[in-house]
Parts: structure tokens; C-alpha cells; sequence
């Protein structure tokens, strides 16, 4: 069920590659980095300078595309996620943690839609791009709404309500309606720290999350290689093996475990941190959590309620359909949906994957 997914991603990351290099160039006076780090965000996404030609998204100079092994669920949409970083300045190579991007810095990541998923490099709605910046005073984030005619995108301080459709692979169509989050909304989701020492901070671009081959148009090269290259980080290993690397979530020849835990952490681990909004839980879900009572096995609610479903532990090993996580991760409910934000609708995969993964586990 899931191989088709991840032949999806290919053609389309392929696909937008090749319609960017082959797409008329626009005029660009650069990136403006001033922007950038004024934290002061601009009105619409084409005044930043961030693409050439901004419906094809083809990339200025210093702004390069790249995806996650594993990327986080956001109701079927596809990603098209680019770095920027000034000249002169790098990002500093982390093992362990989100590369430490220099002020002026930006992250940009849209969200569309292929009118059928089975031809997912064609007939693209852009519904949303969220821009992270690094400003003077730390990360803000900027989302903006993209027009009808799908030529630029305006900013959308308050959010929005979008109705999507798509045919799926198997030929069914869905429809939902979409949430582009709000400015605090954004901010919740990248918060990192505890009390006086909170601060917002980007999520994907760590080595666990880039260390694995990207087409670009140049050709078929590793992001930790190819960002080193084109001079937006510095330090790391000569060698990419050398270096983290999670498991792909749908790839069936990696392991179950490896699979279900790059899923968790993706999606979860950046709340479900000792240093993160969900701390109080004591749930845990980064990939590199080895206590197996912080990843949730036999691990009691700190506040019991609907959001448990009546389920005594987290994880109830070899048990799936009495276990808490996979239960929520399987609604809708405000009330007792995780995670809180970013979906309107369920990710059937993803819980099929938990479920399994909890199935499997020794008592």
C-alpha cells in the first residue's frame, strides 16, 4: 500500500525539478535578505526574491531545493521545501540537532496539490508556502495564501479556510478543507525550550532528516554533500555514512521499528520533547529516546480523559487497539486528535504503521 506513495514522491520531486529548469527565467533582483532579517514579513512571497519564476518555483541563487527521508503528514499534501542562506554566511553542521542557519537565513516550504496522485508532477494547485525567517531577534514564521491564478501567494496573518480536492491513486476522489494556520498557530508547532528560554526554531533540516539522495537538476547527489557544495554548510563527515540517517517510513525494505520510529519523530518529537510544548507528558518520541517508558510501552496518561479512550498505557505492547497513541493519531476530535495541528483528516498509513509496529512488539 505504500510503494506507490513512494514512487509518487519521486515523480513529482523529478517533475518540478525539470519544469523549473525548463520554465521561462524571470527578471530577479535577488533574494532580499534585508527582508529577511527585519522580521517585518513582506505582502506577498514573489517580493522576497526567493524563485526566479515563482509558479514554476525555480530557485534564485543560494536558494536550494531539498525534502526530508521522512516528512511530516500534512493531510496528503506534497512539499516542495527550498533553503536560502546569505552570501558569505553557512549553516553549521550539528549531528544531533536543526542546523544552526545564520540570521537572514530563510526556510520555504509549499504546500500543493496534483489533481490526481497518480500523475503527481502535473496540474498542481499551490494552496499555501510557509516562510520560516531568521531574523534579528530569532526565527519567525510567515504563512501566505496562494492566489486563484496560482501566480503568487499574498500573506495571511490570520490563516485560512481552503477547500481541496484530489483523486487519489486508487482512482477515489477526497475532499477537505484545508487549514493554512495562523502566525501563532505556526509559532506553536516550532517552539523549543522551557519558560524565559522558549524560542521558535525550524524542524527539518537536521542530518537525520537530509542524509539521502536528492535530484536536483544537476543531477543525483546527497543533501549533506550537495549543501556543503553550494556553500550553505560547513563541518559534518567527508562521508554521508558517517553522518545520522533515519529510515524512510515507507519504504518496505526497512525495518518496522526503524520505520514506525522516523514516523514518530517527524511528527511528534518536536512537542514530544523533554524541551518541548508537550514535556509535562513525559512521552518522548525522538528517534534517539531509548527508555522504553518515555516512547510510551506501559506508560500511563500524566491526565487521564477523552484524549485516552479509556486505554491504560501509551503503548500496550502487542496490543494496538488498546494502545492511546495509535488511538488519537486515528481521530478527527479536536478533543482527542494528535497531533493537534497540521491535519484535517487522517493519515490511514501512517496509523496502519504504528499499528503494526505496536502489534509486533514482544509483551
Amino acid at each position: 500500500m505504500t510503494a506507490p506513495i513512494a514512487i509518487c514522491r519521486k515523480i513529482l520531486a523529478t517533475a518540478l525539478i525539470a519544469a523549473a529548469s525548463a520554465a521561462p527565467q524571470m527578471a530577479a533582483a535577488g533574494v532580499d535578505s534585508a527582508a529577511i532579517q527585519s522580521g517585518t514579513p513582506l505582502k506577498t512571497l514573489s517580493a522576497y526574491g526567493f524563485f526566479d519564476d515563482v509558479p514554476a518555483h525555480s530557485p534564485a541563487d543560494r536558494v536550494l531545493p531539498y525534502d526530508l527521508i521522512t516528512p511530516l503528514f500534512t493531510d496528503y499534501a506534497e512539499k516542495l521545501r527550498f533553503v536560502y542562506v546569505p552570501e558569505g554566511k553557512t549553516a553549521a553542521y550539528n549531528p544531533d540537532e536543526v542546523f544552526d542557519l545564520p540570521v537572514g537565513s530563510a526556510l520555504i516550504k509549499t504546500f500543493t496539490y496534483p489533481a490526481d496522485m497518480a500523475r503527481p508532477g502535473e496540474d498542481l494547485r499551490h494552496v499555501e508556502t510557509r516562510v520560516l525567517a531568521r531574523t534579528d531577534k530569532g526565527w519567525r514564521a510567515y504563512p501566505y495564501v496562494w492566489n486563484a491564478e496560482m501566480t503568487d501567494a499574498v500573506l495571511s496573518p490570520l490563516g485560512a479556510k481552503l477547500d481541496v480536492s484530489w483523486q487519489t491513486v486508487s482512482g477515489t476522489m477526497r475532499t477537505i478543507s484545508y487549514a493554512v494556520p495562523n502566525m501563532n498557530q505556526c509559532r506553536s508547532c516550532h517552539v523549543k525550550g522551557l519558560g524565559r528560554d522558549r524560542e521558535t526554531t525550524p524542524i527539518g533540516p537536521e542530518a537525520k532528516h537530509l542524509n539521502h539522495d536528492f535530484a536536483y537538476a544537476a543531477g543525483v547527489t546527497n543533501q549533506l554533500v550537495k549543501w556543503r557544495q553550494a556553500g550553505l554548510l560547513t563541518g559534518g563527515p567527508d562521508d554521508p555514512a558517517d553522518a545520522p540517517r533515519l529510515a524512510r517510513w515507507d519504504d518496505p525494505d526497512a525495518g518496522l521499528t526503524d520505520r514506525a520510529r522516523a514516523y514518530l519523530d517527524i511528527n511528534c518529537a518536536h512537542c514530544h520533547a523533554p524541551d518541548g510544548p508537550a514535556h509535562t507528558s513525559g512521552l518522548y518520541l525522538d528517534s534517539r529516546e531509548t527508555d522504553p517508558s518515555h516512547l510510551g510501552v506501559y506508560k500511563r496518561p500524566v491526565a487521564a480523559g477523552r484524549g485516552s479512550g479509556g486505554h491504560d498505557f501509551s503503548i500496550d505492547p502487542g496490543s494496538p487497539a488498546t494502545s492511546i497513541i495509535p488511538y488519537r493519531m486515528n481521530s478527527t476530535d479536536p478533543g482527542i486528535m494528535m497531533p493537534e495541528l497540521g491535519r484535517t483528516t487522517i493519515h490511514d498509513e501512517g496509523v496502519a504503521l504504528i499499528r503494526d509496529w505496536i502489534a509486533a512488539m514482544d509483551d
